[in-house]
Parts: C-alpha cells; structure tokens; sequence
C-alpha cells in the first residue's frame, strides 16, 4: 500500500508556465489514495483553470481569500491546518519572497502564513532569478524554518534559455511526498483492523434486530491508522458513510458476516473493535415475512452472537499485540467498561456514554475514556475525528515502529 493512502495534500499553484505539471501530480497523488485539495493563485489561474484542478481532484479549488462563502464553509485556517502535507508547486520567486516575509495578501499566502503543518516546495523560475541572491537567501531562511524542497533541475526553460530554474518533474515531486511521509509513518509496516458500525440480525427478509450507531467513530478510526501508514482493514455493518480512502473495506451485515471477515484479516499487529454488535439474533430466522393477521405478536426466541473482542483477544498465536475495545454504555459508564475490560481479555476499552441526548450515536462528537490495566484517562469532548488521531497517535506509540524487514533481509 502506497504511502500516500489515506494522506491529505494541500496543493498550492503559483503563476509559473510549469503550473501545468500540477495537473499530473494530482492526478498520480490520486492513483496512490491521497486526497488533493488546491489553492490557485491569480497569476496561477493564468496557466491552469479552476475547472481542470476541480475535476482531477473531485474537490473544490480555493482561490479568493475574501469570498464570504469560503470563509464561512472552509476558512484558510481550516483550509491550512485540515492537510497533512502543503505542496508549493510551481513555486514562483515570488511566493517564495512572500513566505520567507512572511507576507499574507491572497488566499494562498495566508494559508502559507497560518498553516502549522509541513510544507514542501517545488521552485520554479528563470536561471537568473534562481541564481539571484535574494532567492537563494529567500530560499535558505525558509529551509532554516523546516520548509522541504524538490528541484529545481537543469534544462531548457519557457523562456528559451537553459539552465537551472525547471520546476521538478511530477514523478519526482510525487517522490518527495511520498518519502516524507515514508519517513513519518510511525504505522508504516504495520497492519490494523478495524470494525464499526452496526450489524443487523434478520427476523424475516424484512425485519432485523440492530442499534443506532452510525459507524463514523469506527470509519475515523480505520482512517486515522492509515494515514499513519497502517496497512488498515476495516469491516463495516450497514453504514451511509463511503469506504475511507486508502483502507481496505469489507461490507458484511451479521455479527458473525464481520467475525469471520475479521478471522480472515489476521494476523495484524492492532484491533480496534468500534463496531456495536448486536448481542443477540433470532435464533429460527423467518425464511418469508410474517404476517399479522390479527394475530398477538409472534414469540421471538433469541440466540447469542459470537463474542468478537473476545475472541480476537483470545486467539492464541494470531492475537493482535494490541486489542481495543468500545463500551458504549447508558449508566455507570467506567464501571461497566472496567469490567468489560476483564471480561474480554482485551488491552483497552474506550468508554463512551451513548444515552439519549448525548448525540453520540449518529452525531459528529464523542467522549471517551480510555481504560487500560494502569487505570481511566478521561479525554475532553472533542470531534470523532479528533478521537481517532488521538487513539491512533497512542497506538503507534505503543507499537513502535516496525521492523524494517527488507533491511534484515539485506543483512542476511
């Protein structure tokens, strides 16, 4: 699996005759699972058009750091801190300047100014203008603060002079990317596994026993891995939501569909079980659907589903090294989730209080406590996204990194 999948490129396009290579870096980051979102400057909308990069994309091109429409729906805060990576590519000597003084009069500046994540640029310019004293010093300050870079190369240029000033092949700015994030990839060599949403039990063709969750806590979960450079399998009941990029889905619908989708996944080095299995399924499913008919309603015997957690935490040899439960209880939440933990057999439970009015269920937000055999961290409210980076940070801290095989193979 590419590096790449799962990863959010914030693509910043300057006025540079080279803008149009941008078209196939998009287009190659998108072969690999990342997401592209672009900032096209007015000098950079000379070159390439907003309805080129919206469609190579599949997202929306943010030129206008005034429109109140952008502002209110995706502001350059946001826009700047949502990414994982902010490529400059091409970045003219202009942009350049801008950056090392810290300047912010348009969109794509501003985003510069305020984002707090890594930025790669790509230069692009006339030999002279490279070769130019203010630009390699312009250049020397933004390296001095972090800022990666790529090229530029040797060769002819838009302007009929040769020389350094060619902005880097798409290929080798895809290199570029694709080695910082090989680099920061504490998950890179790892697999995880991942369940979420529902399962739904059948009573007849027609009817099922299931619960309210929406599967978005598990799919951020599943996301958040692999953005991490884990190799992420994610099983999922009957959800709304669309596959992650970058992670391997399965769509199963029963408790035991999502057990044994989950058995064929192993080994894997972490299990996360987000998903809220039913407990229980009819044990004589009605093969037609049954009918009323002034009739008093039908006894339903029921039958226990498999464990999932506690089988995955009890599978001998194939056992993740690291098992994660959820408990989402009604009343005395940390109680019942501490003996859930010894129950289950698992390493941590996270704990959320799913009764009426706390929106979790469906909703956007979660609270969480994280119990393990050291005891309860109570985490603030905060977004499900926000959970799943913040689990998936503390896993790959407990993980560590993975061997590097291919080294070892070298060694022997």
């Amino acid at each position: 699996m590419s590096s790449l999948a799962g990863k959010r490129i914030l693509l910043v396009i300057s006025g540079g005759i080279a803008a149009y290579k941008t078209l196939e870096l998009i287009r190659r980051v998108r072969e690999r699972g990342g997401a592209v979102r672009c900032v096209l400057t007015k000098a950079g909308a000379q070159f390439v058009t907003p309805l080129s990069l919206a469609a190579l994309s599949e997202d929306k091109v943010y030129s206008d750091l005034f429109s109140l429409t952008d502002e209110s729906e995706m502001g350059h805060i946001r826009l700047s801190r949502e990414a994982d990576l902010v490529v400059v590519a091409p970045a003219t000597a202009d942009i350049l300047a801008k950056m090392a003084q810290g300047r912010a009069d348009d969109l794509a500046t501003t985003a510069l100014l305020a984002t707090d994540k890594p930025v790669l640029v790509a230069p692009a310019m006339n030999l002279r203008m490279w070769d130019h004293a203010a630009t390699q010093a312009n250049l020397a300050t933004l390296k001095a603060r972090g800022v990666l870079s790529v090229g530029p190369n040797e060769g002819d240029m838009a302007c009929g002079e040769y020389g350094f000033g060619r902005m880097a092949e798409p290929e080798e700015i895809l290199r570029a990317i694709e080695e910082f994030f090989g680099a920061a990839a504490p998950l890179a060599g790892r697999r995880a596994l991942v369940t979420s949403g529902p399962t739904y039990e059948a009573i007849d063709p027609v009817r099922f026993i299931g619960n309210r969750s929406s599967g978005r806590q598990g799919h951020a979960i599943a996301l958040a891995l692999a953005r991490l450079g884990a190799r992420t399998t994610l099983v999922s009941g009957p959800t709304g939501l669309a596959d992650p990029a970058g992670v391997d889905t399965l769509r199963v619908e029963s408790a035991r569909d999502m057990l044994a989708a989950c058995e064929a996944a192993l080994p894997c080095d972490v299990a996360v079980c987000a998903a809220a299995v039913s407990d229980w399924r009819a044990k004589k499913p009605r093969t037609q659907k049954m009918k009323k008919n002034g009739k008093a309603p039908p006894d339903l015997e029921l039958i226990a589903n498999p464990d999932i957690l506690a089988k995955l935490s009890a599978a001998g040899n194939a056992r993740p090294q690291l098992v994660v439960g959820f408990a989402a209880e009604t009343e005395k939440v940390i109680e019942h989730a501490q003996a859930k933990l010894a129950k289950k057999g698992c390493d941590w439970i996270l704990a959320n209080d799913v009764s009426e009015g706390t929106g979790t269920f469906g909703g956007d937000v979660n609270t969480v406590h994280l119990i393990d055999a050291g005891g309860v961290d109570s985490w603030p409210r905060m977004t499900k996204d926000d959970v799943a980076a913040k689990l998936a940070t503390r896993i790959a801290k407990t993980l560590g990194r993975a061997p590097d095989t291919k080294s070892e193979n070298r060694k022997s």
